[in-house]
């Protein structure tokens, strides 16, 4: 791997974390107003706040004329996927612990391992598959497949949920890769906000009375569908802090897919897992069951294995790269 594909790689993986820190910031605030507000609406106040701060960037890395593009269907695509990615994890965020619902969701890194081998021709070795199928292991293990409905503290379904916006947001990073040889980083957090106002407000203008979500006993249907209300003074800062932290993990995670490759960044999204950990304890007083704390450390043990495999690669190329030239 030359010096200048190292940085590059280091400067990917530097946006990552950024982008995985503000994730967690912003999964606590959303866990914050879920008992108040309904899913579309917060969604609509953070993306309309975020594509103004986006926009800003635009304009500073290389004006309006950016956000043309020849893709428009594979722009959509990737901006519908996120949308169900975030919907789904938000709604089960609503009932579930924050390390719980943020744990299950890391198949999601797991999931862009495998689908950058078809999609993107990235080459990964026996050994890191057999890192994934462990991690993946995580994930069935924190789905306590053996307990009956009355032990689980949930439905199925919403166990699932994340499970499901782990695969929608895979699907979109591999995209991100692909978009992002054309695309500035600005440009693909643009389109995204601006897919999540247009989803938000179809929401409003077909359920923002709340009509549906009378009589709902669900705890995650009824944030999806509860009426929409005029924010109270304190939850104004939260909201602007959603649209903030919006417009810096658009551009940071857009722009850390477009710098490295994607079997490269995906692992260091792990650091996600114990930010979610710290938070939900500090916040909300939650610590995860024992088959959670199971998963998590397979999970993180699979991911810490895929990162070392890949530098021990990098340096293996490095080396056969100087005895050629030499």
């Amino acid at each position: 791997m030359s010096p200048e594909r190292q940085n590059i790689a280091g400067l990917g993986i530097l946006f990552v974390l950024i982008g995985v820190f503000c994730i967690s910031i912003n999964d606590l605030l959303i866990k914050q107003l879920s008992g108040g507000y309904p899913l579309h609406q917060i969604v609509f106040a953070r993306s309309g706040i975020g594509i103004l701060f986006s926009l800003i960037i635009v304009q500073y890395e290389g004006g309006f004329g950016i956000l043309r593009t020849s893709q428009p269907g594979l722009h959509a695509m990737r901006g519908l996927l996120i949308v169900v990615a975030n919907m789904t994890f938000f709604l089960a965020l609503a009932v579930l612990p924050l390390a719980d619902a943020t744990a299950l969701f890391f198949a999601a890194p797991l999931f862009i391992t495998l689908l950058s081998i078809p999609m993107l021709g990235e080459k990964v070795g026996p050994l890191r598959l057999g890192a994934v199928a462990i991690g993946f292991a995580g994930v069935v293990i924190m789905q306590r497949p053996w307990a009956g409905a009355g032990e689980l503290e949930v439905s199925r379904i919403v166990l699932l949920l994340p499970v499901l916006s782990a695969l929608t947001y895979a699907l979109n990073q591999i995209l991100t890769r692909k978009l992002g040889v054309v695309s500035k980083a600005s440009a693909l957090a643009v389109y995204i906000q601006a897919t999540f106002i247009v989803v938000s407000m179809a929401f409003y203008l077909v359920a923002g009375d709340g009509r549906f979500a009378d009589g709902a006993t669900n705890a995650s249907l009824v944030f999806l569908l509860r009426a929409w209300v005029w924010p109270a003074g304190p939850d104004m800062w939260i909201f602007a802090g959603l649209g903030l932290n919006s417009a810096i993990i658009g551009y940071c995670l857009s722009q850390a897919y477009r710098l490295a490759d994607a079997a490269t960044v995906a692992p260091f999204e792990y650091i996600g897992l114990p930010l979610a950990a710290f938070w939900g304890f500090v916040v909300f007083g939650d610590l995860p069951v024992f088959e959670v704390w199971i998963g998590i450390a397979l999970i993180l043990g699979s991911g810490l294995f895929v990162f070392l495999r890949e530098r021990q690669k990098a340096r293996m190329l490095a080396h056969a790269q100087v005895r050629r030239r030499h």
